[in-house]
């Protein structure tokens, strides 16, 4: 679904669905107190979210992967595979479809192996068997199956929690209060507009996005389009890195992309001379035979103090580090 506008207002339609969203918030609530999470015998580490998509997760998962790898430790990442079909499985990206898998999972792999299971213990114990020595969560926090050791909500700082209201009603999957009790920490992407920092009362660790340019580009008028929570942040990601974007078009999030869609970007893009951009989740749910003529933007999270994050996670995961 497309983020709806209101989420951000206290307008007509967020009021007259607050009582929707409040037994969904009655509905978490139940779940999560009464599963008890199964532990497995390594760290779980869960990067998760209380709004409904676009804080940018993913990329912090992969970062935070990235920085307990090499001689520190052997991650997998645990997730659902939202979209896809097949489950309890070990992600091949040169085998596995994002239909099969989920976008999410194809992005994580380019960093360490995935497990895809919506029983995220299961998942555990097969990346467990598989080798890993600690576990990433990307997502999951609204999971009660596994036990996590330490566990961080991600925020962006710009949109930080919309109205505050819960799904249908806002973007919340659970109040911002219920939410900060189970967190340890808390992850800010970008300048902290609403003050989540000193709301929350909890060590707070920042950074920011910032694109991956590989090459050099000749031309920089550009048909953007992404099916992801914000893509205005995209589509600024592209301004920033002096793109002259001509047109947007905005899809679903999770979109799965048809050759009817396609074919249109192509032909408008042709018309406004111009080249076509995405994202790295939106790029790997396209048909290779496209791809030659659609190019994505990658993106990358830099940490304000990495050596502060990676302390403070080894003393959560290693009580003697």
């Amino acid at each position: 679904m497309k983020t709806p506008k209101y989420w951000q207002s206290n307008s007509v339609v967020s009021r007259l669905l607050q009582p929707v969203g409040s037994v969904y918030g009655l509905l978490t609530r139940l779940r999560l107190r009464l599963i008890k999470p199964q532990k497995v015998e390594v760290p779980v580490i869960c990067i998760g979210n209380i709004t409904a998509g676009g804080t940018g997760k993913t990329p912090v998962s992969i970062s935070i992967a990235k920085l307990l790898g090499g001689e520190l430790y052997h991650p997998y990442f645990v997730t659902r595979g939202y979209g896809g079909k097949l489950q309890n499985i070990i992600v091949n990206n040169k085998k596995h479809t994002a239909a099969e898998v989920g976008d999410e999972p194809l992005l994580l792999t380019q960093q360490a192996p995935v497990v895809v299971n919506a029983d995220r213990f299961a998942g555990a114990e097969l990346a467990l068997k598989e080798g890993a020595d600690v576990i990433i969560m990307d997502d999951g926090f609204q999971n009660p199956s596994l036990f996590k050791d330490l566990s961080f909500l991600v925020f962006d700082g710009t949109y930080g929690i919309g109205n505050g209201r819960i799904i249908p009603a806002g973007p919340l999957r659970e109040t911002f209060a219920d939410g900060i009790k189970r967190a340890d920490a808390v992850i800010i992407l970008g300048k902290d507009k609403h003050n989540l920092a000193q709301r929350s009362g909890l060590p707070v660790f920042f950074g920011h996005t910032e694109a991956v340019q590989t090459a050099c580009v000749e031309n920089l008028n550009v048909l953007a389009f992404a099916g992801i929570g914000h893509p205005q942040k995209f589509y600024h990601t592209l301004s920033q890195q002096g793109f002259n974007i001509l047109e947007t078009v905005d899809f679903p999030d999770h979109h799965f992309y048809t050759h009817k869609e396609l074919d249109a970007l192509l032909e408008k893009a042709q018309k406004l001379q111009a080249e076509i951009y995405t994202t790295s989740k939106d790029y790997v749910k396209i048909p290779n035979s496209y791809k030659k003529d659609i190019k994505v933007l990658e993106i990358a999270v830099v940490w304000d103090n990495p050596e502060e994050l990676i302390r403070f996670i080894r003393k959560k995961i290693e009580p003697d580090a």
